[in-house]
């Protein structure tokens, strides 16, 4: 009871001290109907002129994200397992992959692609190898956690049967932690998504670009349809990784 009186007292003074640090007013939202009347006025109809532009740069937007993480999660798979307390073969490999993972993971992705613009130029590679390096950082906590909570019974089957290391994480390892690592995979591909969108604003391409152009131009009515592309995009790779999900279990 004690403890979750106290769990309870923390979350209430976290509340109280974060709302007052950034100043949160409950009674502005009294003028919500502003943003309403707003979206009403300027957002509606859509304008479909630039339609097949837009299905395009979504198109552009879709194969960053997709190439991006895909790159990532093969190169963290194997870097992942040296970050693994119960894996990796020394200590220091262990403190130093961890470490890198922390360093890459807490570079936002907008600076890296800023870093690679002046050597890649404008254009998608910049955003490109942003997502990559980041992805990597956040790809090799989440399975390298995986692999440390991974059940012994498997990978003892494995070693009863005198595989190696490397049988053993691909027999023993990888089977058990699969389903997660796609759940993780889908999660962060919707994130990719919404970053390209950020990083439009740095000459990525896709329809990132898209929409910072026409709300920089007032276009609102264009911005609507771009909106409607990206929720439908995000949906379509929801059901997908939940598809995948329901097939690997």
């Amino acid at each position: 009871m004690r403890t979750r009186l106290f769990y309870t007292a923390a979350v209430v003074v976290l509340l109280v001290w974060s709302g007052a640090g950034v100043q949160f007013d409950w009674s502005a939202l009294r003028d919500l109907g502003n943003s309403v009347q707003f979206l009403t006025n300027h957002w509606f109809p859509m304008d479909l002129t630039d339609w097949r532009i837009a299905i395009r740069a979504m198109g552009d937007t879709l194969e960053m994200a997709v190439f991006s993480t895909l790159i990532a999660v093969l190169l963290a798979i194997p870097l992942s397992f040296l970050a693994a307390r119960s894996w990796s073969p020394a200590r220091w490999i262990y403190d130093g992959t961890r470490f890198l993972f922390n360093l890459i993971r807490s570079i936002p992705e907008l600076v890296l692609a800023l870093i690679f613009i002046p050597t890649l130029g404008l254009g998608p590679m910049p955003a490109v190898m942003a997502l990559i390096i980041h992805n990597i950082g956040v790809f090799g906590k989440l399975i390298s956690e995986l692999i440390e909570e991974a059940e012994e019974g498997p990978q003892e089957a494995v070693r009863a049967l005198g595989g190696s290391r490397i049988l053993i994480a691909l027999y023993g390892i990888l089977p058990q932690i699969t389903p997660l690592l796609l759940s993780q995979y889908f999660y962060r591909l919707e994130a990719a998504i919404r970053t390209c969108l950020i990083l439009g604003i740095v000459g990525a391409g896709g329809i990132g670009q898209m929409l910072y152009n026409d709300f920089k131009q007032f276009m609102y009515q264009k911005v609507t349809f771009e909106v409607l592309l990206i929720m439908i995009l995000v949906t379509a790779v929801d059901y997908l990784g939940a598809l995948v999900r329901k097939r690997v279990k």
